[in-house]
């Protein structure tokens, strides 16, 4: 009957674990307007343009609001006024760099002056990628760039681009003033008239930096769930020819092997994306220009990641071995499936898109170097502080646990000891040199053994 109650709560327990993952993109489409897009039309605002009848602007703009309470999932889409970004549109391109948005459709300024300049005087240099700027920055987040973001900006522009050629080439043809010698040689100012010009800001490479940004760490989290060196650590208190150490120089022993552990399995996983050439010692590129591949700190980079997969290996492994020390071997399995799976999934999905449940999501470790680790090799918007400052209180808490966490496994195991010799018509003491058996009636419990050795005598 035991292994059925131990088989159901496995089940109970990996279902709920499971729902975590499931539910958290359960609301997906319905959440897709959370990656918001700012859609800003600066068209005949600002000066010398501001006397000219917008026509390019105010096209995009309606396009965007039908988009967005169409009943088909897109992103959100918020159109904002110029005077928001002081009639700059460098300052929406920066809204984007500061994360205020996850894209942006900005209509410059002389989009329609120059439009309809080139249809009226013949340029055939007229570029139709001149009207309109369409901005992400996919180093921010791939996945859900080249997933969502993406996709539903180019179902946009392609619609605009339809939209735009039909209405805009019938205003064309019915003007009579034009000739036709000179809209031949304008003729990309005809059609396609505005054609949107996609830029990314931080694109996402080399495609070795998918490890180090996505699961990379993750794979570590389970490693970290095994208690490799307490068996090296049990020989200070169960010792073997030598007088035992004093129980707090036990915990502290562990904790000092631990953070040396942690300190040398991240240096040895952060030479990783090192090895397979991922830059980390280009300079920081400007939060407003197209940058290929710059780093936050130049050739600090290297280090700073470091410290930050440090801090993130002692955040995970530290909770393993509370965790290990209070549950016990037979339940740790179960825990590495809950922690694995909690980091990954709030490390990989932005907490943005998911039900309002999973806004724990920005208290887990592992969302914080995966943040912290993108940050650092994309030059993103830096919150670099807040995600150190937030492993270190992990860190911190954890060692706090650490030494009731030791005393409390002590206290188990002395407690199974006592349950087996209940039985049994005598029981051990024991020191590294001398053991005696003591005679007892069975069925009763031998006496609590006080610190120090032969001390119950």
């Amino acid at each position: 009957m035991r292994t059925y109650h131990l088989t159901f709560i496995i089940c109970l327990g990996m279902f709920t674990i499971l729902c975590l993952y499931w539910g958290i993109v359960f609301r997906l489409e319905e959440n897709l307007t959370t990656l918001v897009c700012f859609v800003v039309d600066f068209d005949g605002q600002v000066a010398p343009y501001n006397d000219v009848t917008p026509f390019v602007g105010p096209m995009v703009t309606n396009l965007a609001n039908e988009t967005l309470w169409s009943s088909t999932p897109s992103i959100g889409y918020q159109i904002r006024t110029a005077n928001e970004f002081n009639f700059d549109p460098m300052q929406v391109r920066k809204a984007v760099y500061d994360f205020t948005a996850w894209s942006a459709i900005i209509i410059n300024p002389n989009a329609t002056a120059l439009l309809q300049k080139a249809v009226a005087t013949g340029n055939s240099s007229y570029d139709p990628t001149g009207a309109v700027q369409v901005v992400t920055m996919s180093g921010r987040d791939s996945f859900m760039t080249y997933s969502y973001i993406l996709p539903s900006l180019t179902t946009f522009t392609q619609e605009l681009t339809t939209q735009f050629g039909k209405t805009w080439g019938d205003m064309v043809m019915a003007n009579d003033s034009l000739a036709k010698d000179t809209l031949r040689q304008a003729a990309s100012a005809v059609n396609p008239g505005v054609s949107p010009l996609m830029l990314d800001l931080r694109p996402f490479g080399p495609p070795a930096a998918i490890p180090a940004v996505t699961f990379g760490l993750s794979f570590l989290i389970a490693h970290l769930g095994f208690t490799y060196y307490l068996a090296d650590d049990m020989k200070c208190i169960v010792p073997e020819g030598h007088p035992p150490v004093h129980y707090w120089h036990y915990v502290i022993r562990r904790w000092i092997s631990l953070m040396a552990a942690y300190f040398f399995l991240s240096l040895v996983y952060s030479l990783l994306p090192l090895v397979f050439q991922v830059p980390f010692s280009n300079p920081p590129g400007s939060p407003v220009e197209v940058t290929e591949n710059p780093n936050s700190y130049g050739k600090a980079t290297f280090f700073v990641f470091w410290m930050l997969h440090f801090f993130g290996m002692a955040a995970l492994g530290m909770a393993c071995e509370n965790m290990a020390m209070v549950i016990g071997p037979r339940w740790v399995g179960l825990w590495l499936t809950f922690w694995t799976l909690t980091n990954t999934l709030t490390g990989f999905w932005p907490p943005d898109i998911a039900p309002g449940f999973y806004r724990w999501a920005y208290a887990w470790p592992y969302h914080h170097v995966i943040e912290g680790s993108r940050q650092l090799l994309f030059d993103l918007h830096s919150r670099i502080g807040f995600n150190f400052g937030v492993l270190i209180a992990w860190v911190l808490v954890n060692t706090l646990l650490f030494g009731p966490a030791c005393y409390f496994m002590r206290w188990k195991d002395e407690r199974e000891i006592r349950e087996k010799e209940k039985h049994q018509p005598h029981y051990s003491l024991k020191r590294f040199d001398v053991e005696k058996q003591v005679p007892k009636p069975p069925g009763v419990k031998p006496p609590r053994r006080k610190r120090g050795f032969l001390r119950a005598l």
